[in-house]
């Protein structure tokens, strides 16, 4: 269960750095080991070939903030009332 709930947080941050950055960003593949050989170890982010390359922690860790910004704003709008 907690894989799935990091794998949406994940999917739904790589389309986030992809929309908010107009493309400079992009989030790691899923199936690769770019962060193992490009970045230091427990980095967020690193820059490959001139591009910000968020790490699976980055996106995660970018997908959990969204979501509890979210829920946030939902419990506001629905106690505005």
């Amino acid at each position: 269960m907690d894989s799935l709930v990091e794998l949406l947080f994940v999917l739904t941050d790589k389309a986030l750095v992809s929309l908010l950055s107009f493309g400079k960003w992009r989030g790691e593949a899923l199936n690769a080991n770019e962060a193992r050989l490009h970045a230091a170890a427990g980095s967020l982010s690193f820059v490959l070939g001139g591009r910000r390359v968020v790490t699976r922690a980055g996106l995660a860790l970018i997908g959990m903030a969204f979501y509890g910004l979210l829920a946030g704003a939902l419990v506001y709008w629905m106690m505005r009332g």
